[in-house]
């Protein structure tokens, strides 16, 4: 079970540190410093119940790619898990959706930047497009320097955002013991429960909102790609990904906790950061522009992790025979230049897309990543089951870092997800992109067939 040759080639440059971060990064980003307002309208303080249930689901995903990641660190991952231990056809469908999945991200990404610079300077001295094209220039110059400038600007993204919500627990944790001392009722504990219940907008409502928390968290199995580039594998993935519940449980349902503690819930603007509002209690003025530069670092960082994601999802493809021999290509400092130029080129039409549908693409984008996030964390469960069968018992006790209650979380996991996808296709805002991401499997399993004929016919 030992890696791929050819992801010898790739620079192991990531440490520890750098991997723990990116997991964070994965994890932890604009859906909860600017978006987290929106699902507590959603469904009031039970939400606390939705970003914790989530929280688990990723852990069990997490858990059973990083037993396939310890055993084959390599930079394609769960596509060439896919392929060896699966289906070659779905080998390539899960490479290619992955791809597609982080074209789209970086797409709203860069939108994303161009809306938050248009609070600095005004999108008639600036439109809003430009910044995003400057973005994606400067990203895609970073990524074709070395993996080592990309793993130290994942960590400084990270910090400052770790940073920002410890500030916020640590205030609003002064801000509840102050208001005990002095008796203030309007920060308690009872804020949970005072203004309709802990599940005000019903047990309905509570479930619906299962489909917006999920999309949250799209984005956090990229720590399995980091493994054809990182330093010991053995102990840095397992490390960062057992890590994941706790950063769930202190990051987003620590700080909406406080933040709820702090407001009643129906009290908060759902087109505003709590994380704003919170800090405005104690007198920050600046909370507002301080918020926005945490966002927008979120973006930013973003990208960086999607170019960095697609161009190696691109690059493995190639190595399986599923993309052109081109985009393999390495140069002196092994990092794959055509890949990145080549996915690169796709998210351009971002750029354009935001030029001529600033808002209404933004949305219907972020979605479409949802739903091809979630038919990916089901090939990763299926596939490790597959990667199980395929081991003999004395292989199975030699296994560095097992998954977690094998085989039934898996089972379990791919019922939940196929319950949440049923919730997208019920949610109006969602319909659209339930709809397209079957094409566009239909669409590349067709593809595969035919390359697959016209390859037989050549030889």
């Amino acid at each position: 079970m030992d890696a791929d040759k050819n992801e010898k080639k790739l620079n192991r440059g990531l440490k520890s540190r750098h991997i723990q971060m990116i997991a964070i990064g994965g994890s932890v980003g604009v859906g909860l410093f600017l978006y987290s307002a929106k699902t507590i309208q959603l469904t009031g303080p039970s939400v606390l119940l939705n970003y914790g249930i989530i929280g688990f689901l990723i852990y069990f995903i997490l858990r059973s790619l990083g037993e396939m990641a310890v055993e084959n660190p390599i930079s394609g991952s769960f596509s060439a898990y896919a392929n060896k231990y699966l289906s070659p056809v779905f080998g390539y469908i899960t490479g290619w959706s992955y791809w597609f999945l982080w074209v789209f991200a970086v797409m709203a990404e860069i939108t994303a930047i161009g809306m938050y610079m248009n609070h600095w300077v005004s999108k008639e001295k600036v439109p809003g497009w430009v910044w995003a094209l400057a973005a994606l220039i400067l990203i895609t110059i970073i990524n074709l320097t070395n993996v080592k400038l990309f793993g130290e600007l994942e960590f400084w993204f990270a910090i400052i955002k770790v940073v920002t919500i410890i500030a916020l627990i640590i205030v609003g944790f002064v801000l509840i013991i102050v208001a005990l001392i002095n008796s203030n009722q309007s920060i308690s504990i009872s804020n949970l429960w005072n203004f309709g219940g802990f599940f005000p907008k019903g047990f309905k409502a509570f479930i619906m909102t299962l489909g917006p928390v999920t999309v949250s968290f799209i984005g956090v199995e990229s720590i399995g790609l980091t493994a054809g580039e990182t330093k010991d594998p053995e102990k840095t993935l397992p490390s960062a990904i057992n890590k994941v519940i706790f950063r769930v449980c202190l990051f987003y349902i620590g700080s909406l906790f406080i933040i709820m503690v702090l407001f009643p819930w129906n009290n908060m603007d759902p087109e505003k950061s709590p994380f704003v509002l919170a800090f405005e209690k104690v007198g920050l003025k600046f909370a507002g522009i301080i918020i926005n530069f945490v966002v927008l670092t979120a973006s930013v960082s973003a990208c960086n992790s999607g170019i960095f994601s697609s161009s190696r999802m691109s690059l493995n493809l190639q190595e399986q025979g599923f993309a052109p021999k081109i985009l393999g290509k390495l140069n002196k400092k092994s990092i794959p230049v055509i890949s990145v130029l080549f996915s690169t080129f796709f998210m351009f039409f971002g750029v354009l897309l935001f030029k001529k549908f600033p808002h209404d693409a933004f949305p219907l984008v972020c979605n479409i990543c949802a739903i091809t996030g979630i038919f990916i964390w089901g090939i990763i469960l299926v596939t490790q089951i597959c990667f199980r069968k395929k081991l003999t018992a004395e292989q199975i006790g030699k296994l560095k870092y097992k998954s977690a209650l094998f085989p039934y979380s898996n089972y379990a996991c791919l019922l939940f997800l196929g319950f949440i996808l049923v919730l997208c296709a019920l949610n109006e805002n969602f319909r659209v992109a339930v709809l397209i991401v079957p094409v566009w499997i239909l669409i590349l399993f067709t593809s595969y067939f035919i390359q697959k004929k016209v390859k037989e016919k050549v030889s």
